[in-house]
């Protein structure tokens, strides 16, 4: 149905597809949370939990 080639390239892209959504997840939910929130903190807050 699919040839050698066409499934090699489905599963490096799923592969990369993968690698993205786990480095990206928790950062895309701690900025959702930041700017939705309200008060909405500062920059400096944003960067550094001390400041």
């Amino acid at each position: 149905m699919f040839s050698e080639e066409n499934k090699e390239r489905f599963l490096r892209v799923t592969d990369f597809v993968k690698k993205v959504v786990h480095v990206m997840y928790l950062p895309t939910i701690l900025y959702i949370g930041f700017t939705r929130s309200n008060p909405q903190p500062s920059f400096a807050r944003l960067i550094s939990p001390f400041a």
